[in-house]
């Protein structure tokens, strides 16, 4: 089993720069969601969180242009994943009920991207006027996948079947069922591959495109080059600047009410990555503070 290196102090995200704050101080509320239940391919995104939580360790307080940390991080004990995924999603709700009921943020790191349908049902409880945003190499819209319909690959299609708004961006590794439910539902997306060819428009989500969002970035989005370490890495991926220019970009005249980082499966060999999603996970805080 691939074992993570740890280093001291880590007893919370950024613990480098910042002391612990509390739950009802804290802007941010950290949940590790160490889940691993469907992953087809590459294995290792129990281990994600944990990676992502020591590497936050060598994060600077300034991302480039403001100190997201100074608006309070509050790390929460790693969500018990140890059940069947209702009881895990279940687990997972009830973390993030009370944040989005205190008008905080929470910042899941994972784990496997199926977590995201959770965070999504919790919000839905308590209001409808959002919208999801999401960042991935895969349309993740199956209906079932290897005789699951809670696997990683139907995430967006369970959530768009509540109802939610959903913009995809970065994808270019589609099978035909997802081509024609995207074309069906005309769920709006800007591909990879239009990326490459045509740049980033001024403006990504359309006009009528909810005004609160939630923001999920499944790291294989990245180029595989840059980002190995990841159960499905996919050629033709966004590199760093493309991908904060564009979560930049939705976040523009829209507020940013949770967000998640999935996917990592990391490796010693490859620290690099486990790195990079932990920067990626701060510079999306500097950017949910900045709109």
């Amino acid at each position: 089993m691939t074992t993570v290196t740890a280093f001291p102090d880590m007893s919370h995200f950024l613990s480098s720069e910042y002391p612990q704050s509390s739950a009802a101080e804290a802007l941010f509320h950290m949940i590790p969601v160490p889940l691993e239940k469907s992953v087809s391919y590459g294995s290792g995104t129990a281990l994600g969180p944990e990676a992502i939580l020591n590497a936050s360790y060598q994060l600077e307080s300034f991302d480039g242009i403001s100190c997201p940390g100074e608006h309070g991080i509050h790390t929460t004990a790693a969500i018990d994943c140890s059940g069947d995924m209702p009881s895990c999603l279940s687990n997972i709700r009830a973390a993030c009920t009370p944040v989005y009921q205190a008008d905080r943020i929470p910042v899941l790191l994972g784990g496997e991207h199926s977590l995201s349908l959770a965070p999504v049902q919790a919000l839905l409880g308590l209001r409808q006027d959002f919208g999801v945003v999401q960042l991935d190499a895969h349309a993740d819209l199956r209906d079932t996948y290897e005789q699951s319909p809670d696997s990683h690959a139907c995430v967006m299609r369970r959530i768009h079947e509540l109802g939610v708004p959903i913009f995809q961006i970065g994808v270019r590794n589609l099978c035909l069922e997802e081509v024609d439910y995207r074309a069906t539902h005309k769920i709006p997306y800007l591909d990879a591959r239009e990326i490459y060819q045509q740049g980033i428009p001024d403006t990504i989500l359309p006009e009528n495109f909810p005004k609160n969002i939630y923001l999920t970035f499944d790291i294989d989005g990245f180029d595989s080059s840059l980002m190995p370490a990841t159960g499905t890495p996919e050629p033709g991926g966004l590199d760093w600047w493309q991908a904060l220019a564009l979560c930049e970009n939705v976040a523009k005249n829209r507020r940013i009410l949770g967000l998640d980082v999935v996917e990592l499966a990391p490796r010693d060999e490859l620290h690099a990555c486990s790195y990079t999603a932990a920067k990626l996970a701060y510079a999306l805080m500097g950017i949910a503070t900045r709109h």
